[in-house]
């Protein structure tokens, strides 16, 4: 008889992070790998998070903290809500966690019951089923396919919500597409939602501010302030101020959740690191105008990459509004023979072979829910991506 709980086998290691390993083992073998499987940027955090830190340890405040966040990191998110998407937390609406990811878990675990219906758009971020299946819900995946520009459409939404439905998943921009709603794509879905009062939204603005080519953002809330009591509004600041593995996430949302949320984190993690909530202060209140530049470097990358995937053969790859991924068509690589007599029959494949072949890492789409594609990680250097780039043209130009 096992020692594991059964629960565990609805749940699958992450896709993401196992690309990201694999890659890492490889280059300590000595092979010449270049990863592009990571969602993090390579800029370093700004200098004036750093001196939050430094000063935060040099003033003592390393002890134990409220379960969900400090007073000051509470204030400096609530400050933040109202002034980029015109949204009035009250401090007890707020709660602080280790990462977005944490939120979002505790999010789930605080509301799903066995049986319960959890709408996800795919493709998806990695980790939204395992966690909806970790808390005995039922995950119902809408596909929103390329030609879909892979956004939600409001009569697909309509089809999914049934009487058990609890809550919609959106993410905007989007991982893996990089794929982000208009304001009036945003209206749309939130008119469906105003027609079926027992749906709650759980908006991942987690790439907010990674927005090119003059694209605003927009969240639901703010899109249609009637949703505002069934509405909670996830963010951090790993993406936006290069602070991954500092670990804080937050949300804003109706009292009765942010509670429950934080009555799981108190049996769990407990408070988020003293130090990291200190440098996030900092960060929201701080100077912005480095966003301006990095934001400016990711489009060239985003650029670049997207024109040299479109020049290789039987790939194809749409211009995404945001974040830092691209998620292009591997469909006309399906069928072909590699030079090592093997043939691609799904875009697990195709990523293997590009992994053999040139030793190039990406993430497989199916690990999305959306196939025949994959997932680039534009988040490295200019000089990379193009070395990279050229390889996957040259494994393409190698099919048979």
């Amino acid at each position: 008889m096992s020692m594991l709980a059964a629960r565990l086998a609805n749940v699958k290691p992450s896709p993401t992070m196992a690309v990201t390993q694999k890659a890492a083992e490889l280059k300590a073998a000595g092979r010449d790998v270049i990863g592009l499987g990571a969602g993090e940027p390579d800029f370093d955090t700004p200098d004036h998070v750093k001196e939050g830190a430094y000063k935060a340890i040099r003033e003592g405040k390393t002890k134990y903290t409220a379960v969900d966040g400090t007073p000051e990191l509470k204030k400096a998110i609530q400050g933040k809500f109202k002034r980029e998407n015109g949204l009035d937390y009250g401090l007890d609406q707020i709660s602080v966690s280790t990462g977005g990811k944490q939120v979002l878990f505790n999010a789930i675990m605080a509301t799903v019951n066995p049986g319960d219906e959890v709408i996800i758009p795919a493709p998806y971020w990695v980790s939204y089923p395992d966690m909806v299946a970790l808390a005995e819900g039922k995950s119902v995946i809408v596909s929103c396919p390329a030609e879909k520009n892979f956004k939600l459409q409001p009569q697909d939404l309509e089809k999914a919500i049934t009487p058990k439905t609890k809550w919609l998943i959106m993410n905007s921009p989007s991982n893996p597409t990089g794929s982000a709603y208009s304001k009036a794509e945003m209206k749309a879905i939130t008119d469906v939602l105003l027609k079926h009062p027992h749906v709650y939204v759980m908006s991942d603005d987690i790439y907010e501010h990674l927005l090119y080519d003059g694209f605003e953002f927009c969240t639901p809330a703010q899109i249609e302030p009637k949703l505002y009591d069934r509405t909670l509004t996830i963010n951090g600041v790993s993406k936006a101020y290069s602070m991954t593995g500092w670990r804080i996430g937050y949300a804003g949302g109706p009292k009765e959740i942010i509670k429950a949320m934080g009555a799981i984190q108190g049996h769990s993690t407990t408070n988020p690191s003293s130090i990291s909530q200190a440098a996030a202060v900092e960060a929201l209140n701080g100077p912005q105008g480095f966003l301006k530049d990095w934001v400016e470097s990711f489009k060239s990358r985003r650029d670049l990459v997207v024109g040299m995937l479109n020049q290789s053969n039987g790939l194809t790859c749409k211009r995404p509004e945001g974040a830092f991924y691209v998620y292009p068509s591997c469909a006309g690589t399906i069928g072909k023979k590699t030079p090592d007599g093997n043939v691609i029959q799904n875009d697990e494949d195709f990523v293997k072979y590009l992994l053999q072949a040139e030793g190039v890492a990406v993430v497989h789409g199916s690990a999305f829910g959306l196939s025949p594609h994959f997932r680039i990680s534009y988040a490295i250097s200019s000089k990379s991506l193009e070395e990279a780039c050229q390889r996957i043209q040259r494994a393409c130009a190698n099919l048979r």
